[in-house]
Protein backbone atom coordinates (compact mmCIF):
# COMPACT_ATOMS: atom_id res chain seq x y z
CA UNK A 1 0.00 0.00 0.00
CA UNK A 2 2.67 2.52 1.06
CA UNK A 3 6.40 2.21 0.57
CA UNK A 4 9.29 4.52 1.38
CA UNK A 5 12.81 3.65 0.28
CA UNK A 6 16.04 5.20 1.57
CA UNK A 7 14.55 8.58 2.47
CA UNK A 8 16.98 11.36 3.38
CA UNK A 9 15.58 14.67 4.64
CA UNK A 10 16.49 17.57 6.92
CA UNK A 11 16.68 21.32 7.41
CA UNK A 12 19.29 23.49 5.69
CA UNK A 13 22.68 21.88 6.17
CA UNK A 14 21.32 19.54 8.85
CA UNK A 15 20.67 15.95 7.81
CA UNK A 16 17.98 14.56 10.14
CA UNK A 17 16.53 11.47 8.43
CA UNK A 18 19.14 9.10 7.04
CA UNK A 19 18.05 6.37 4.68
CA UNK A 20 14.69 5.45 6.24
CA UNK A 21 12.82 2.61 4.51
CA UNK A 22 9.55 0.86 5.36
CA UNK A 23 6.58 -0.89 3.81
CA UNK A 24 3.08 -0.29 5.21
CA UNK A 25 0.51 -2.90 4.27
CA UNK A 26 -3.25 -2.55 3.83
CA UNK A 27 -5.11 -2.14 7.14
CA UNK A 28 -1.83 -2.12 9.03
CA UNK A 29 -0.75 0.33 11.74
CA UNK A 30 2.96 0.96 12.20
CA UNK A 31 4.23 3.02 15.13
CA UNK A 32 7.47 4.95 14.69
CA UNK A 33 8.88 5.43 18.17
CA UNK A 34 11.82 7.39 19.51
CA UNK A 35 12.88 10.24 21.75
CA UNK A 36 12.47 13.90 20.84
CA UNK A 37 14.91 14.99 18.17
CA UNK A 38 15.40 11.55 16.65
CA UNK A 39 13.65 12.41 13.36
CA UNK A 40 10.01 11.28 13.74
CA UNK A 41 8.41 14.61 12.83
CA UNK A 42 10.96 15.35 10.11
CA UNK A 43 10.20 12.02 8.46
CA UNK A 44 6.43 12.58 8.46
CA UNK A 45 6.85 16.13 7.13
CA UNK A 46 8.98 14.73 4.29
CA UNK A 47 6.37 12.06 3.53
CA UNK A 48 3.54 14.59 3.22
CA UNK A 49 5.69 17.08 1.30
CA UNK A 50 6.16 19.88 3.83
CA UNK A 51 9.90 19.19 3.67
CA UNK A 52 11.65 18.21 0.43
CA UNK A 53 13.06 14.72 0.14
CA UNK A 54 16.78 14.99 -0.61
CA UNK A 55 16.94 11.44 -1.93
CA UNK A 56 14.87 8.28 -1.85
CA UNK A 57 11.36 7.45 -3.04
CA UNK A 58 7.79 7.52 -1.70
CA UNK A 59 5.17 5.26 -3.31
CA UNK A 60 1.46 4.97 -2.61
CA UNK A 61 -0.45 2.14 -4.30
CA UNK A 62 2.36 1.83 -6.86
CA UNK A 63 2.42 5.57 -7.71
CA UNK A 64 5.63 7.54 -7.11
CA UNK A 65 4.73 10.62 -5.05
CA UNK A 66 8.28 11.73 -4.28
CA UNK A 67 8.18 14.97 -6.32
CA UNK A 68 4.49 15.75 -5.84
CA UNK A 69 3.48 18.85 -3.82
CA UNK A 70 1.62 18.28 -0.55
CA UNK A 71 -1.88 18.92 -1.92
CA UNK A 72 -1.32 16.41 -4.71
CA UNK A 73 -0.13 13.78 -2.21
CA UNK A 74 -3.33 14.36 -0.23
CA UNK A 75 -5.42 14.06 -3.40
CA UNK A 76 -3.66 10.74 -4.15
CA UNK A 77 -4.56 9.31 -0.73
CA UNK A 78 -2.20 10.54 2.00
CA UNK A 79 -3.89 12.07 5.04
CA UNK A 80 -1.88 14.05 7.59
CA UNK A 81 -2.52 15.00 11.21
CA UNK A 82 0.33 17.29 12.32
CA UNK A 83 1.97 17.52 15.72
CA UNK A 84 0.18 20.13 17.81
CA UNK A 85 -3.03 19.53 15.81
CA UNK A 86 -2.80 22.89 13.95
CA UNK A 87 -6.55 23.44 13.78
CA UNK A 88 -7.88 26.92 12.90
CA UNK A 89 -8.85 28.40 16.29
CA UNK A 90 -11.21 31.10 14.96
CA UNK A 91 -13.11 28.83 12.57
CA UNK A 92 -15.98 26.71 13.81
CA UNK A 93 -15.63 22.96 14.14
CA UNK A 94 -17.61 22.41 10.95
CA UNK A 95 -15.57 25.03 9.07
CA UNK A 96 -12.35 23.35 10.20
CA UNK A 97 -13.54 19.99 8.86
CA UNK A 98 -14.66 21.61 5.61
CA UNK A 99 -11.13 22.80 4.91
CA UNK A 100 -10.33 19.16 4.12
CA UNK A 101 -13.10 18.83 1.53
CA UNK A 102 -11.16 20.53 -1.28
CA UNK A 103 -9.26 17.37 -2.13
CA UNK A 104 -12.23 15.01 -1.90
CA UNK A 105 -14.68 16.77 -4.22
CA UNK A 106 -17.42 16.46 -1.58
CA UNK A 107 -19.60 19.48 -0.81
CA UNK A 108 -20.82 18.39 2.62
CA UNK A 109 -19.10 16.76 5.56
CA UNK A 110 -19.77 13.01 5.20
CA UNK A 111 -21.96 11.60 7.94
CA UNK A 112 -19.48 8.83 8.74
CA UNK A 113 -17.10 11.46 10.15
CA UNK A 114 -19.61 12.29 12.85
CA UNK A 115 -20.25 8.60 13.49
CA UNK A 116 -16.60 8.25 14.51
CA UNK A 117 -16.55 11.61 16.34
CA UNK A 118 -20.10 12.39 17.55
CA UNK A 119 -18.86 15.14 19.88
CA UNK A 120 -17.82 17.16 16.82
CA UNK A 121 -21.39 17.18 15.52
CA UNK A 122 -22.64 18.44 18.87
CA UNK A 123 -20.03 21.22 18.80
CA UNK A 124 -20.27 22.02 15.11
CA UNK A 125 -20.80 25.77 15.64
CA UNK A 126 -18.22 26.15 18.39
CA UNK A 127 -14.89 27.73 17.55
CA UNK A 128 -12.02 25.28 17.28
CA UNK A 129 -9.95 27.25 19.76
CA UNK A 130 -12.60 26.70 22.44
CA UNK A 131 -12.35 22.91 22.34
CA UNK A 132 -10.36 20.82 24.80
CA UNK A 133 -7.05 19.33 23.66
CA UNK A 134 -8.64 15.93 23.10
CA UNK A 135 -11.50 17.42 21.08
CA UNK A 136 -9.01 19.38 18.98
CA UNK A 137 -7.14 16.16 18.26
CA UNK A 138 -10.38 14.52 17.16
CA UNK A 139 -11.06 17.56 14.96
CA UNK A 140 -7.61 17.30 13.34
CA UNK A 141 -8.20 13.61 12.58
CA UNK A 142 -11.68 14.36 11.20
CA UNK A 143 -10.25 17.07 8.93
CA UNK A 144 -7.77 14.54 7.51
CA UNK A 145 -10.47 11.87 7.25
CA UNK A 146 -12.67 13.88 4.85
CA UNK A 147 -9.84 13.80 2.27
CA UNK A 148 -10.60 10.06 1.85
CA UNK A 149 -7.08 8.88 2.67
CA UNK A 150 -5.73 5.42 1.96
CA UNK A 151 -2.88 6.07 4.42
CA UNK A 152 -3.19 8.26 7.51
CA UNK A 153 -0.04 9.86 8.95
CA UNK A 154 -0.31 10.99 12.58
CA UNK A 155 2.44 12.92 14.34
CA UNK A 156 2.48 12.55 18.15
CA UNK A 157 -1.35 12.32 18.47
CA UNK A 158 -1.31 11.76 22.25
CA UNK A 159 0.78 14.82 23.10
CA UNK A 160 -0.73 16.68 26.06
CA UNK A 161 -3.79 14.43 26.35
CA UNK A 162 -5.16 12.72 29.45
CA UNK A 163 -5.18 8.90 29.58
CA UNK A 164 -8.95 8.46 29.09
CA UNK A 165 -8.86 10.52 25.88
CA UNK A 166 -5.79 8.63 24.65
CA UNK A 167 -7.69 5.34 25.03
CA UNK A 168 -10.70 6.80 23.20
CA UNK A 169 -8.55 7.96 20.28
CA UNK A 170 -6.82 4.56 20.15
CA UNK A 171 -10.19 2.78 19.94
CA UNK A 172 -11.35 5.15 17.17
CA UNK A 173 -8.18 4.62 15.13
CA UNK A 174 -8.65 0.86 15.38
CA UNK A 175 -12.22 1.22 14.11
CA UNK A 176 -11.13 3.52 11.29
CA UNK A 177 -8.51 1.03 10.13
CA UNK A 178 -11.12 -1.69 9.71
CA UNK A 179 -14.24 0.25 8.70
CA UNK A 180 -12.53 2.79 6.38
CA UNK A 181 -9.89 0.34 5.10
CA UNK A 182 -7.08 2.59 6.29
CA UNK A 183 -3.39 2.02 6.80
CA UNK A 184 -1.92 4.11 9.60
CA UNK A 185 1.60 5.40 10.23
CA UNK A 186 1.90 7.07 13.62
CA UNK A 187 4.88 8.69 15.34
CA UNK A 188 4.67 8.28 19.10
CA UNK A 189 6.53 8.29 22.40
CA UNK A 190 3.79 6.77 24.58
CA UNK A 191 4.28 3.00 24.45
CA UNK A 192 0.93 2.19 26.08
CA UNK A 193 -0.88 3.97 23.22
CA UNK A 194 1.30 2.34 20.58
CA UNK A 195 0.53 -1.08 22.05
CA UNK A 196 -3.20 -0.33 21.69
CA UNK A 197 -3.02 0.49 17.97
CA UNK A 198 0.17 -0.81 16.31
CA UNK A 199 0.76 -4.05 14.46
CA UNK A 200 4.46 -3.26 14.15
CA UNK A 201 6.91 -0.99 15.97
CA UNK A 202 9.90 0.77 14.42
CA UNK A 203 12.45 2.55 16.60
CA UNK A 204 14.12 5.61 15.10
CA UNK A 205 17.47 6.76 16.49
CA UNK A 206 19.34 9.73 14.96
CA UNK A 207 17.28 9.51 11.81
CA UNK A 208 17.69 5.78 11.22
CA UNK A 209 15.49 2.78 12.01
CA UNK A 210 17.48 0.69 14.48
CA UNK A 211 14.95 -1.85 15.80
CA UNK A 212 11.70 -3.49 14.68
CA UNK A 213 9.12 -5.54 16.58
CA UNK A 214 5.73 -7.07 15.80
CA UNK A 215 2.89 -6.94 18.28
CA UNK A 216 2.85 -10.61 19.22
CA UNK A 217 6.44 -10.67 20.47
CA UNK A 218 7.11 -6.99 21.22
CA UNK A 219 10.09 -6.39 23.54
CA UNK A 220 8.69 -3.69 25.81
CA UNK A 221 11.83 -3.33 27.87
CA UNK A 222 13.98 -2.79 24.82
CA UNK A 223 11.61 -0.15 23.43
CA UNK A 224 11.46 1.57 26.82
CA UNK A 225 15.27 1.71 26.81
CA UNK A 226 15.25 3.55 23.48
CA UNK A 227 12.63 6.01 24.76
CA UNK A 228 14.52 6.96 27.92
CA UNK A 229 16.11 10.40 27.89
Amino acid sequence: MFKIDKIHAGYGQSQVVRGASLVLRERETVAIMGRNGMGKTTLLKALIGILPVRSGTIELAGKDLTRFPSHERVARGLGYVPQGRMIFPFLTVEENIRTGLECSGEKEVPEYVYEFFPVLKEMGRRRGGNLSGGQQQMLAIARALVTNPKVLLLDEPTEGLQPSIIKEIAATLNRLKVERNLSVLVSEQVLSFALEVADRFLIIERGEFVHEDVRKDVDRERIHAYLKV
